[in-house]
């Protein structure tokens, strides 16, 4: 088992929450690579994004069908703007790479937000802390786990 998923899995374990993560050799570094691989739909797959709101790295939550709004996310946190980190600083901050961050286990402790859609599922499934390692989770348990403020982060198309 990958030393980043051996922290994934003792963090949760730190939290009350067994979990059991599964390697897909083929890949899951994209959302419709992660649904594809797990046969889910790509609603169900939790996009870890790192974000710096102002000067201050946060993580938002998102599924998989969704992108993130930047000012959305710079509301909830409070802050005025929202840029996406580098492959560098997202692995500086979190100690996990871009492709395979996890929602929670971070190298520094990270405000979290999570986007109400993925409250709209049974079950979500998440990166484990590298690009081919991914778990289940219940949306609840998820924002137990992370602590995370759950709002509305979803870019809204021209057209709804």
């Amino acid at each position: 088992m990958h030393r980043n998923v051996v922290l994934v899995i003792d963090a949760a374990r730190a939290q009350g929450l067994e979990l059991a993560t599964t390697t897909y050799p083929e890949g899951t570094r994209t959302a419709e690579d992660a649904a594809r691989a797990i046969g889910v739909d790509v609603g169900q797959i939790v996009k870890s994004l790192v974000f710096a709101v102002d000067d201050e790295p946060v993580v938002a939550l998102v599924s998989g069908a969704n992108q993130l709004d930047e000012l959305k996310l710079a509301a909830a946190a409070g802050g005025t703007r929202a840029r996406r980190l580098d492959a560098d600083a997202v692995r500086e901050v979190t100690g996990f790479p871009v492709g395979g961050v996890p929602p929670f286990g971070h190298r520094q402790p990270l405000r979290v937000f999570a986007d109400e859609s993925l409250l709209g599922y049974e079950q979500v499934w998440a990166a484990a802390g590298t690009p081919r390692d991914n778990f289940a989770i219940a949306p609840a348990e998820l924002v137990r786990v992370t602590a995370a403020a759950v709002c509305d982060l979803a870019r809204r198309s021209a057209k709804t």
